[in-house]
This record gives C-alpha cells, structure tokens and sequence, in this order.
C-alpha cells in the first residue's frame, strides 16, 4: 500500500532505425520531446511499445534496423565464420535505468535485482532482439544456399533478378532473431553497466509487467468529422469500462439499471453524474466558453447492451440546441478526444481492485497539437501538468507517480515549457540521432546566468521555432525580418534562372523550399553563441559593421579607425577595422572548438556584415541598399512613406551614408516600401552583397 517513488531516470535504445546508439534523460514528470522531422520521436514511442508491449502483431521488422547496423550485419553474414569465443551478439537494444528509494515496496523488483548493496538503488532492464551465435551459423548456412540458388534462376534466365541479402533478411530475419529480457549489473558510481553479468528474465519466468506499464496516445489518432464518426461517443463507453467502481459511481450504476426502461431523458441525467469529472477536466483546458459548446453526454437507449453503444456525445448550446460531435471543429474534437484517452489509460494504469498498480508507470503522447490551433495548443501544455499530476490514485491507498513523455512538432507547445523539461533531438550522421537535455545549457552559461535567464525568456515568448529548424538566420531587427523573405525568393528565382542554362540540376534545395528559422536577437547575437553549438545547426548571422572614429562615434566606414559591434568582437576576437574590410568569406565562418569559435572552411557559423562593393564600403544595412540601388530608391521616392529630405537626392554628391543616415525616416518603413515596390519577377533592386553572399553560403547543405 502507499506510493511507489520508483522512477525511469533515462532509456538507451541501439540500432533501432535513427536510434543507433540513443540515450535520452526521463524526468521525474514531463519529458518534452522536440526536434526537426525525421529525426526519431516516433521511433522512441515505437521501440517501447515493440519491446515492452510485445505482441504477435507488433514485431520487429528488418526495416526497423539502423542501416549502419545493416551494413554491419550484412559484413558478419558475409564475412569468414567467427569461433563462439570472437562473436558478440548483436541486435535491436533497449535499456530501461529505474531508480528506487528505500521506502519504495520492492516486492517486485526484488527478483532483478544484481546488487544486494543497499546502497546501489538502480536496476537496468534490457529488452533485446539479437541473433545469437547457433542463429549466426545457422543464418550464414542459409544465405549461401539461399546466394546459391539465385544465381542458378539467373543463369537459367537472364532477365531475372536474383535478390540480395537484404530481400533475403527482410522475408526471414525473424527465423534467426531472437527477443531477450535481462536485469543487467550496474556500477552505481560509474554508471556502467556489466552486460555479461546479468539476469535472464526469460530463463527465470520473471515477469515485467508489474515494473513497468507503458501506454501511449499516438498522433495516427481516429479523430475525424465525418457525418458517422462517434469516437468520442465510443470513448464514454469505455471510460466507463475501465473506471473504478467509486461510490459515486456505484450510485450511478444502481440508478441506471433502475431506470434501464425509463426515458433517455432520466438516464441522461445520470450521466451527467458519471461523466462530471472528465467533462470538468475537458472545461479547465479552456476550451469551453460559457453560454457556447458545452459537452453533455446523452442516451439513446433501445434496450440494448447496457451503456456500452447507447451513449451519444454532443455539444450543448443551450437547453434547446444540442448538436452532434461530428459538428465541432478538428481541433476542438482532437482536444477533448485526447483528454477522453489519458483518461481511459489512467484507469488502465490503476487496474482492477485485486491487481496493483505498476510500479513505474510510464504514458506518451505523441503530438497533441495535431489539428489544433496555437491558443488550444498553449491551453493544452499549459493544463496537462496539471491534469497529470497526481499520477495515479487509488481509493484504496495505492497510488502511483506518472511519467509521461510528450513528443511534439509545436513551437507554440514548446514556447510555453519548462526549459528543464525539453529533450532536443538532432541528427549524428546521416543515420543516427542523439538527445540533449536543454537544461544542460545552464551549465554552460555558469556565471553568465543573466544570459541564460535572457535567452530562455526570449526564446519562450516567440522564437521557439527554431528547435524544429534545419538553419537558421540571426538577424538584428524589423528590417531584415521583412525583407529576408523577400531576399531568399529573389535568390531562388536567380539560382533557378541560373541552372536552367547548364545542363545539371542545382544540388541544393530553394532557400525557401529548406526548412530555415528568422530570429530577431537585436545585438544579442553573441548570446545566442553557446545555443547555436547547442543546435548544432547552420546558422547565418547578419549584423552591421558599425564603425567608429576616433572619438568612438558612428561615423563611415572610410573614416572609421574601430567599431562599436559587440557581436563582432565576440565571435572574431580582437580584430581591426581594417582587419575586417580585408577578410573574405572563408575568414567569416566558424565552428566551435574546444569551447571556442575558430575559424573553420566547413564550420556551420558564418557572420555576414557589411563588405566594400563598388569601390564603397557601407555601415549599415540602408547604407549597403542605398549604394546600390540609388536608382531604384529615386525612382519611388515620393512613393516611399519611409523617407524624409528626399530632395538630398537630387545632390550628385551626397553618398550612401549621408543619405541612409538623413533620409531614412523609419527603417521599417523603409523595409516596407523596399518590399511593397518588388515587382513580380524581384529584378527591380539588388541585394547587398554580404547579404547575398551569407544567404548562397546559407542554401548549401
């Protein structure tokens, strides 16, 4: 009896599809796990489904191994014959590190248990699917013979092609491959693990389901608006089924039997008792206004099975107006549908009366922002802390935590976490991915912790996006925000127009076709240094150059001895001026080495400022644009809302400089009239050309 503070402090996975040698930290409540596309969120949901939820029809199939791993497996099976002494199983792994606490009830962990050390709380779980030696002989045998026999069909017909190992493993890897479980010693100092000391949990009929209870809610969910859909109606139903008998409930019961050849009206009311607490957990997401679609359950009773296909889920309006579920909105279903299942695998998690709980209970949810908007998205992450909280609770004493784990593609989702809580997924190679904790970074900013505090406020409130990004842009302000965009489609059309004329394709995608993030950091950009290794993207800085004189104020860059930009001073050192104006775009890309920014040909860093271009080095962004393109802004001078003294250019004499610095009212007005005067085909005006030398660098994968 009581609560089990037993917990899943981290998951290894090996080979199986991204995840070649995949370890991620579990927190002791949410874990949110974010990440651009294809980088194995689902893949996670996946491998713990497959090894604990075993089943007959949820195996491991050959295309869930890593190809790496593949590649390895085909070098085995073709290789020279190994001595049982030089061959090591190898396979499909997944490691599950739990950790107790003395007042944890050890009833069932005491049968896996490696270490009587009461000191060691941590025990290692590990569900495997490998090949082991007598399978290895008995997989090379008949692959040759396999080999064998189509090379005969090929010689016998010459338009037949005989299939490889990998046709071969697809069709019968399961004949060789074997699943395992074992309770694996661990060093609790060290943290490594003895894999040749262990438990064989299958050996010893030692069962798991009681340590740990895996469910999952996953983003292929049936929720649709077609005129027959009742998911949420069939969900009621089994609410119920799964609810336990609670007094409340048991009234209920006994007055629904009652009243089984009464009126729909009168059962109705009773349901209004059965379903009040879920109904008030779909209110507190906020997605019910007052006075508007109010959820109400009803009977259509025919004296039929009792409840289970008699219910109906409709939205109420008012005591007059009661519409169908399938009249509500994707997103608005999807919401209450979701908070419908946690609550069916909460009571699933609770168990009947004569069978305890897990004691690890572990539940993921995979997007939940499908088919959302991004105010119901923050309503959801907002109120699932909550909703989840008390973990599972039992009348009769038992209760247990939940963990649970939240895959998302969201920004708006992320924007409203807990740093603490989110897990960064990126890519390791082309054939593998690891996880990051991103409160990790707050040790890397140390003492800097006004930095970190910046830098988790800034992102949170808007810039979360580029969690999920392949590159991104760092810019300073409203001007590049509005004509980047615009920047990177003229570039596309260029590029396009370009490779038209040769007769190979451009090996790299549109900019604006590749997945790259905006974000305004103002002059913070240097900040940003230490979550741009982070990411481990590529990333393009565009700043100014920002030159000084003598008397350290703004001036032009051919009268400037210094510069006032302190993003350039961090990322470059202590460089000149005139060490700047010489460098080269090869001098402007970097990658973090040992905790500094060094300059690097293949380095994912670049900082773009401005660069001399027509015998004229600009300062600023509106100085570069002036200088050339004078005519284009002459032109639609009275038409540009952004300007003042447009006289001035009229005065043969006046630079880029005097002009940008007397003309330009508002530079987002400026940006404003650059962009509302594009013509269709972007040929109109030109791109600075440290902008469009960053962006051509930038579209390089």
């Amino acid at each position: 009896m009581g609560e089990n503070n037993m917990k899943i402090y981290k998951i290894q996975i090996e080979n199986f599809r991204l995840l070649k040698n995949f370890s991620i930290d579990i927190e002791n409540e949410l874990s949110l796990v974010v990440g651009k596309n294809n980088t194995g969120k689902t893949s996670i949901l996946s491998a713990l489904d497959k090894f604990i939820n075993r089943s007959d029809s949820n195996k491991i199939h050959f295309d869930d191994f890593n190809i790496d791993f593949k590649e390895e497996l085909s070098a085995l099976i073709n290789g020279d014959i190994l001595q049982p002494e030089d061959y090591k199983e190898v396979g499909i792994k997944l490691k599950i590190f739990i950790e107790y606490t003395e007042t944890c009830n050890l009833e069932n962990l005491s049968r896996v248990m490696m270490d009587l050390d009461p000191d060691n709380n941590l025990i290692v779980l590990g569900f495997e699917y490998i090949l082991p030696y007598d399978k290895y002989i008995d997989l090379k045998r008949d692959w040759t013979e396999f080999k064998t026999k189509e090379e005969h069909k090929q010689e016998l017909n010459n338009e037949y092609t005989a299939k490889k190992l990998y046709n071969f493993l697809a069709d019968k890897s399961y004949n060789y491959f074997h699943y395992q479980r074992k309770s694996i010693e661990i060093n609790k100092d060290t943290q490594n693990l003895n894999e040749n000391n262990y438990i064989d949990l299958d050996k010893e009929l030692i069962s798991t389901k009681d340590i740990i209870n895996f469910k999952y809610i996953s983003a292929r969910r049936d929720v649709a608006n077609k005129d027959i859909d009742k998911t949420l109606s069939t969900q009621t139903s089994k609410i119920y089924e799964r609810t336990e008998a609670k007094q409340k409930q048991n009234d209920a019961v006994e007055g629904f039997k009652d009243k089984l050849s009464e009126t729909d009206d009168q059962l109705s009311k009773i349901y209004v008792d059965l379903f009040k607490d879920i109904i008030t957990k779909v209110g507190n997401f906020g997605g019910i206004k007052p006075n508007e679609s109010e959820i109400e359950i009803t009977s259509n009773l025919q004296h039929r099975e009792l409840l289970k296909g008699n219910t109906t889920v409709v939205y109420k309006h008012d005591d007059n107006n009661k519409l169908p579920e399938h009249y509500n909105g994707l997103g608005y279903m999807n919401l209450i549908c979701m908070i419908f299942e946690i609550e069916i695998l909460i009571q699933e998690f609770k168990r009947e009366k004569e069978r305890t709980p897990a004691d690890i209970n572990l539940l993921f949810i995979e997007e939940p922002e499908a088919h959302t908007h991004p105010q119901m998205q923050y309503v959801f992450i907002k109120n699932i802390k909550n909703l989840l909280r008390e973990g599972i609770k039992r009348e009769d004493g038992e209760n247990r935590k939940l963990q649970y784990i939240i895959s998302t593609h969201s920004s708006h989702i992320v924007a409203d976490s807990d740093f603490d809580d989110v897990k960064y997924l990126k890519k390791n190679g082309n054939n593998s991915v690891i996880a990051k904790n991103l409160k990790d970074l707050k040790n890397e900013y140390d003492e800097e912790s006004k930095e970190y505090h910046f830098l988790t406020q800034y992102l949170t409130i808007s810039r979360a996006e580029i969690f999920f990004a392949e590159k991104a842009i760092l810019i300073e302000g409203d001007t590049e925000r509005i004509l980047i965009p615009a920047m990177m489609k003229k570039i596309d059309i260029e590029e396009a127009k370009k490779f038209e004329n040769e007769t190979e394709k451009d090996p790299n995608l549109p900019l604006l076709s590749q997945n790259i993030s905006i974000i305004e950091v103002g002059a913070y950009s240097q900040i940003f240094d230490k979550f741009i290794a982070f990411l481990g993207i590529k990333t393009l800085i565009i700043t100014d150059l920002d030159a000084t004189n003598i008397r350290g104020e703004k001036c032009r860059v051919a009268d400037g001895v210094s510069y006032s930009n302190s993003a350039i001073s961090h990322y470059f050192g202590s460089v000149t001026l005139d060490d700047l104006k010489s460098y080269t775009l090869n001098d402007k890309i970097f990658d973090k080495v040992n905790n500094a920014w060094v300059v690097q040909n293949n380095g994912k860093l670049c900082i773009a400022y401005q660069t001399k271009e027509n015998e004229y080095n600009a300062r600023s962004f509106e100085d570069a644009f002036i200088h050339i393109n004078r005519n284009f802004v002459n032109t639609n001078r009275n038409e540009f809302i952004g300007l003042k003294n447009r006289e001035s250019f009229d005065i043969a004499n006046t630079d880029a400089y005097y002009l940008a610095d007397n003309c330009v009212k508002k530079k987002t007005y400026f940006a404003m009239d650059i962009l509302f005067h594009t013509n269709d085909k972007y040929d109109n005006w030109q791109i600075p050309s440290y902008i469009r030398e960053g962006l051509l660098w930038l579209k390089k994968d």
